[in-house]
């Protein structure tokens, strides 16, 4: 069955419609593959050969055969001994891809699963009904073993569900749906608990945000370059035929868009300036570095959407193999590289907001043409340096550490499911570090009058307007900061030209 799509250029919800659809178009094909599958599954249980996660316990356990009557009560056992998650719930929404993930993985016919358990998870999926899951506990190898069992310990009345914003009991909740729980077979439990859908979640989550935020750096960046009066030069095509990384090609083709017909870069050209500072000259190096990191992860995460990664797996009647394939180290060390490189886009950002206040190239320092009395844009910067260093402190890669479980049955492990929530909260510190970015670009740009910039970065400028008036004197800038951080993740900004009609 052939379950292929890609997160290029879809939001979360994309990805959650694109994978529903996929599912019901080939329903069909599924079925008789799944049902197949099942048939060897049942075979095997009822047979006196001993093969791993059937008819045997699990992880060091793998040696103790399982009768045929214990075996209903083993797949119980399994959710109910697993779901040790600690801490704060993860969003909803990261538990509805969790679990359309896995279904998605599930209905490509190698788990052994049955056709109703797939069709209650999406009874699920479809009704909203999102499962309670802890943030901590996974070591990222047999899988997401601890928040893959809290997920799923809704099928057999277990757990909770979100109902809006209140925790239920999942029995109650099912009660209420004229729903009876589920009794597991053999390997279906551990065909739920097994498999890297945490990890993968987090960063199908991260690669929608980062897209954005690459967009979005890149104006940042515009509008800074505009307000400080640099040079565009740095982003000739010639400079980038000859040293033709991707990502820099992108941006600095990008930034040629973002300065097109800007009156205020033409009003300086014949400046005796010879040069910017790196945040200003580098940008297109900078964020194109990212933005390689970014296509990495994206490359990798959509082999991992189409994947089977439980285990055993059932390849045929003659090969049930107890493999790796839930093994997170290939998203894991990606998540790691691609935290550093989201990290480096708040830095170069903090360096353009100081570059703005240092009073330079006529503009007034700590943009405020009051200065002494009034501190005008001089203290967010202080954020920005706190959330630059909060961010390095956040780049420490789980995945080359490795912490022995199940009685060195499972000796090593990848941690990325760490990777993942970390590279979240970086992204989540990014959105914060632009905003502030953009509002000091936005204040720049008011000593450039009456020059004009280019048609989007003017846009822009009007959209911060609109909600952020020029800084005059002091005020609260809590209200500021915050407006400007919630127009950055509603994402109102124009990142592109828009497509004539």
């Amino acid at each position: 069955m052939e379950f292929k799509y890609g997160i290029d250029k879809l939001s979360v919800d994309k990805v959650i419609k694109m994978a529903k659809a996929e599912i019901i178009g080939n329903i069909n094909h599924a079925i008789v593959k799944i049902n197949a599958c099942r048939d060897i599954v049942e075979g095997v249980a009822k047979s006196d050969k001993a093969v791993y996660g059937i008819n045997t316990g699990f992880g060091p356990l793998c040696d103790t055969q399982i009768s045929l009557e214990e075996i209903i009560q083993l797949q119980e056992n399994l959710l109910l001994s697993h779901a040790v998650g600690v801490g704060k719930p993860i969003d909803k929404e990261l538990s509805k891809i969790m679990m359309i993930c896995k279904v998605h993985a599930l209905c490509q016919g190698y788990s052994g699963i049955r056709l109703e358990v797939i069709e209650r998870i999406m009874f699920f999926i479809n009704n909203d009904l999102l499962p309670v899951v802890p943030e901590q506990g996974s070591v990222g190898a047999s899988g997401d073993l601890a928040p893959l069992s809290h997920l799923f310990l809704p099928l057999i009345g277990e757990g909770e569900f979100w109902v809006k914003d209140k925790i239920v009991f999942a029995k109650d909740v099912l009660e209420d749906h004229g729903l009876q729980p589920m009794r597991l077979q053999a390997k279906e439990g551990l065909a739920l608990i097994n498999g890297t859908q945490f990890i993968l979640a987090h960063a199908i989550t991260a690669l929608d945000k980062m897209e954005y935020l690459l967009d979005l750096a890149d104006v940042a960046g515009a509008m800074s370059l505009e307000g400080f009066q640099g040079s565009s030069d740095p982003f000739l095509a010639g400079l980038y035929d000859v040293r033709p990384f991707i990502g820099s090609k992108m941006v600095a083709t990008r930034m040629r868009m973002l300065l097109e017909d800007s009156e205020n870069m033409m009003s300086h050209e014949n400046c005796d300036r010879v040069q910017d500072p790196y945040s200003m000259r580098c940008i297109a190096h900078v964020h194109g570095a990212s933005r390689n990191a970014y296509s990495h992860l994206k490359e990798l995460a959509e082999v991992e959407m189409n994947s089977v990664t439980d285990n055993p797996i059932v390849l045929s009647d003659t090969e049930i193999i107890s493999g790796g394939n839930f093994h997170g180290q290939p998203l894991a060390m990606a998540l790691d590289y691609v935290s550093i490189a989201a990290s480096e886009l708040g830095n170069i950002s903090d360096r353009r907001c100081y570059l703005l206040l240092e009073g330079r190239y006529d503009l007034p320092r700590m943009l405020t043409q009051n200065g002494g009395l009034n501190s005008g844009l001089m203290i967010p910067q202080y954020t920005t340096a706190a959330l630059v260093t909060e961010n390095k402190s956040l780049c420490f890669p789980p995945s080359a550490d490795s912490v022995p479980t199940s009685l060195g049955q499972e000796d090593h492990v990848s941690m990325g499911s760490i990777s993942g929530r970390k590279l979240n909260q970086i992204l989540g510190n990014i959105e914060k570090i632009i905003a502030i970015e953009l509002m000091y670009g936005a204040q720049a740009l008011e000593f450039r009058r009456p020059n004009r910039c280019s048609d989007l970065i003017e846009e822009n400028h009007d959209i911060i307007r609109k909600r952020v008036p020029k800084l005059e004197e002091d005020r609260l800038l809590k209200d500021d900061i915050n407006a400007m951080i919630s127009m950055v993740c509603s994402r109102v900004f124009i990142v592109n030209k828009k497509k004539a009609s």
